[in-house]
Order: structure tokens, then sequence, then C-alpha cells
């Protein structure tokens, strides 16, 4: 094999969040990197055109002018579907993983700083990295999504400190074990811990042993942070942790605390054993936010950071792409693109929306697409998750499993079921009157909605406008 600074990588599924990650990693140690996939849509497939790699639309073959040195195999890809699966496995081309490659060409010497759990791994680990940046210690990073602090979802750095999000789906076809089993790290936040990933998992306590298992990995002197009051996480721990532990946000008050001082989360104090260490007014909002938050200060600690500078740091923190973004606000309608796929998830993210916004109305609009839930895992939970909407649009993608229909006629708000991508903006643009808030909630495209509705709502404004100068 070619030397690692001057080989070819050639990466199957390379527009996924983790996967367009590592080719720019690879990029930056030199590599020289291409790539194909099923589905192109930004953030991602924006940072790869900037990046200039190239990308091949569709798995119909290997697609590359000369032999790679190596191919990196997503865990989207899987025998029998993907032509170039096939064409690989009848070759002599090595190939691994995305996390063992990682493991192998990034990770070695590094002091790792992973951030794990169900919910807010990118949000967290986004935080993590922008505090160790502002502290000067130049972290390189690899997360699932944009931080736009920096503006791109990965990079090498200039000390040992690297930040990962460390996620318990698995590596690949051929590698079940979770991606963060591969990563060592020495500082490990969990953030908490539900039944997710229903494709893979039969049930919770099969995703608590791959936890258990990432535990197993972080040496005596490193540290594990979780929060106290986190049944699953505790769990986890008890079975066996030979690592220092700092369990914090618990009900009890002690150790590391964290409570709003505004309704909606704007504004925050730390504590420390009940005693103030400081606050701030930042950009975001909900109490998931705020242990997210306290998660990220108490690893940036580990690593000699002081809680004055992580807080400071935190003023200044913007929330990762497609998480509560605001895209536009056309019309008066301000848009927002969230990256919410959980019931859980949902509810704590309209629930920060609300305590901001008040009474003003709240539109959401829902594309269920993650695997777990076109299986229709969560789908008892659904209705509940939107109880804090005003109007909610359902849309029932091509290959969902199961009828959202029983969702919407228990909704505890007005909901309406859509299949058709235009008759949804239709209806936004028709009756979500101007100051309104519409979150769009998709771990995925959504066909395309946000700038439709975008482009739609600009044409409302036109309209008005016109009508007005008449």
């Amino acid at each position: 094999m070619s030397d690692s600074r001057t080989g070819h990588v050639h990466i199957l599924g390379i527009c996924g969040t983790f996967m367009g990650s590592l080719a720019l990693l690879a990029k930056q140690l030199g590599w020289r990197v291409s790539g194909a996939d099923a589905n192109v849509y930004p953030p991602m497939s924006t940072q790869l055109a900037e990046a200039g790699i190239e990308v091949f639309s569709g798995y119909e073959r290997l697609q590359f002018e000369q032999r790679p040195d190596m191919v990196v195999v997503g865990n989207a890809m899987s025998r029998g579907k993907q032509a170039a699966v096939e064409e690989l496995l009848n070759s002599d081309i090595p190939y691994c993983s995305g996390p063992e490659w990682l493991a192998q060409h990034v990770l070695p010497g590094r002091w790792v700083l992973a951030v794990a759990g169900t919910h807010g791994k990118t949000t967290t680990a986004s935080m993590l990295a922008w505090i160790l940046e502002s502290a000067g210690m130049a972290p390189g990073f690899l997360i699932g999504g944009v931080p736009r602090n920096f503006g791109v979802s990965a990079r090498l750095g200039g000390t040992p400190f690297f930040v990962v999000e460390a996620d318990e789906y698995d590596s690949a076809f051929f590698d079940k074990r979770s991606k963060f089993v591969h990563y060592r790290p020495r500082t490990l936040v969990m953030n908490n811990l539900e039944y997710d990933h229903a494709d893979i998992f039969p049930d919770l306590a099969a995703i608590q042993r791959q936890f258990q298992h990432l535990l197993r990995t972080v040496p005596g002197q490193g540290r594990v942070i979780y929060p106290e009051d986190d049944q699953a996480l505790q769990e986890v721990v008890a079975t066996g942790c030979w690592s220092e532990v700092e369990a914090c946000g618990g009900a009890s008050g002690a150790g590391w605390q964290i409570r709003a001082l505004q309704s909606d989360g704007s504004e925050f104090a730390l504590y420390q054993n009940g005693e103030e260490a400081g606050r701030v007014c930042w950009g975001l909002t909900g109490q998931h936010n705020l242990q997210n938050a306290l998660h990220a200060i108490l690893a940036a600690r580990h690593v000699g950071v002081p809680v004055s500078q992580a807080l400071a740091a935190l003023a200044e923190f913007q929330a990762p792409k497609r998480r509560m973004e605001k895209i536009g606000q056309p019309a008066g309608v301000h848009v927002y693109d969230d990256f919410a796929h959980h019931p859980t998830a949902i509810e704590m993210t309209l629930a920060g929306i609300r305590r901001q916004i008040g009474s003003t109305p709240l539109w959401v609009l829902i594309e269920p697409r993650s695997n777990t839930m076109r299986l229709g895992v969560h789908k008892s939970r659904l209705g509940e998750s939107v109880r804090e909407a005003d109007q909610v649009c359902w849309y029932q993608p091509p290959g969902l499993d199961w009828d959202l229909q029983g969702v919407v006629a228990e909704s505890p708000v007005p909901a309406q079921l859509f299949s058709d991508i235009d008759q949804l903006i239709s209806r936004v643009v028709t009756d979500a009157p101007a100051g309104s808030h519409v979150v769009i909630m998709s771990n995925g495209g959504f066909a395309g909605v946000h700038q439709r509705l975008l482009t739609a709502l600009q044409q409302r404004e036109q309209q008005e406008a016109s009508n007005v100068a008449d």
C-alpha cells in the first residue's frame, strides 16, 4: 500500500455525516480522496465540493479511474444490494470500516475526547471543540454535523486533543460493533441513553452492552462524565468502570449543576456543590442544551480548561447546522431546520422554542425518516412529542412501513398528514401567519422542502407587497 500521505482512498457512502467528515480528514492528511453515495444533499455535499473531493452518484460500480489503495465502507452498505460492494469483495483491494480507518490513521497518539449518548452528541461535541479552541488548544475534531463556529465538520487540529462524536450505531456490514468501540477515549461523555436504532438493536439492554464495551476502553487515568439521574447509564456504569467517574446534574444537588435563569434557557448559571461558579447568556434554548453545556464544560475541565474560560466560550457558541438553524424569514415567517428524529429530541426541541416564543404560532413539519422511525418503534410516542406545537404537518415518505394516520388521529394538537410535498408547502404558505415560527424536522433531505418552502414564502411576500402597492 502507498504511503498514507500520498495514497488514494475511495469512500462508499461519502455523503453521510460521519463518512463525509472522514473524507475531509483524509484529504488533510494528504490522501487523494474520492467517493460515492446514493443520496447527495447539503450540508455535506457542499463541504465535499468545497474541499475538491470527487463524488460519484450511485453504487452501480466502484467508479474510480485508478485502483485505490484503500476503500472505506460506510455502514449504509450491505451485501447483495450495491453492485459496488460485490465488486469490491471480488477484488483484492484492501477495505475497512470508517471507524477503523479513523482509529488507524488519525487517533493514534491523541488525547481523544468522545461524546456518546442517544441525544445531543453533535451539539455537545461542537461545544467541547469550541471551548478547547477558545482556550487556544487547537483541537482536531470529527463531528456528525457542521459546527457553525468552525464551518467544517472535521479537521486534524494542531495539538494532540481530538474531539469525536461517538456513535453507537454499527461500524459496517462486516463489523457489527458500535463505532465508538474503535476510539479509545481518555475523556468520555455519555449524554443520556434511550432505546433507538431498532434496525440493529433488539432492545435497550443490547445498546447498554455496547456502552459497557466502550467503558472498558477508557484508561484508569481517564474520566467518564454522565448525568447522575439517567437510570440506563447508571446501570451501564454499575456493570464495571475502572476510570474516574464524574456524575453531574442530579437531583441531589451535589457536584456540578446547571440551572436556567431564564425560562427558555437563554441564560444559565453553573454551580459546584451549591456555590455559583459563573453564568452565561447565549444563543441556545432548551433544558437539553443546558445539560449538553454542563457535559462540555466538565470534559474541557478534564484537559485543563478553567470553568470561567469555558463559560466565556459558550457565550459565543453557535448551534451546529440543522440544530434549530434559522434558515430564513420570508413573509415574516421564521423558518428553522432541525435534525430531530426521535420523540424525545422532538419534544425537547419544541419545548425550548415554545419557551422562547411564548404564545406565537408554532408550526412543525416532520418527516419520520430514520430506520427506527420506519419500523414504527416509537409511533406510540410521536403524538405527545409535538404537544407544544399549534399545527403539525406530518409527511408520509415513500418506504415508511406503517401509516401515520393513527398518529394524526390521536394528536393532542391540530395535525394533518401529507404524502405530497407541494400540498404540504401550500398548506403552510396559505395558513401560517406572518410572525409564526415553522420548524422543519428530519434527519434527511425531506424531498427538498426547506428551499421549496422558502421560495414559496418569498413569492407570497412579493405578492403581498404587490397587493399593497396596487
